[in-house]
């Protein structure tokens, strides 16, 4: 017997109340393929490591970030400059473009990746 196990990546942004980005958090495993076949989760992963690296190499901006396997939470302090405003959205339409081209094909089932917007 088969058994279905519910997974999917949840992504949560979170923003203030003039809608501008004060962090993100990225849980859980896709569920698409298994370890380290998932391609859905390794495009998530580097997605998300990567705006980290940018933020960090390119822009001066105060964050924090916590990563362990299937956890990635960013937050930041103080002002954000363009540049990480920049490559946040860019993290978004990445994230939401995965979102979009890996439905499952039946579509009752839960998305491979939920995208949340909170504000804090």
């Amino acid at each position: 017997m088969t058994v279905f196990v519910k997974t999917m990546i949840t992504v949560n942004v979170f923003v203030d109340p003039e809608g501008e980005h004060r962090g993100f958090r990225i849980s859980g495993h896709a569920g698409f393929a298994g370890e380290g076949e998932d391609i859905v989760c390794a495009a998530v992963s580097v997605l998300a490591q990567n705006t980290v690296n940018a933020i960090e190499a390119f822009t001066e901006d105060v964050f924090q970030c916590s990563v362990e396997d299937g956890f990635l939470d960013c937050s930041f302090s103080g002002t954000i400059s363009k540049e990480t405003k920049l490559l946040l959205n860019t993290l978004l339409l990445g994230l939401e473009s995965i979102r979009d081209s890996s439905g499952r094909e039946d579509q009752d089932q839960d998305p491979f990746i939920r995208i949340v917007t909170e504000e804090v």
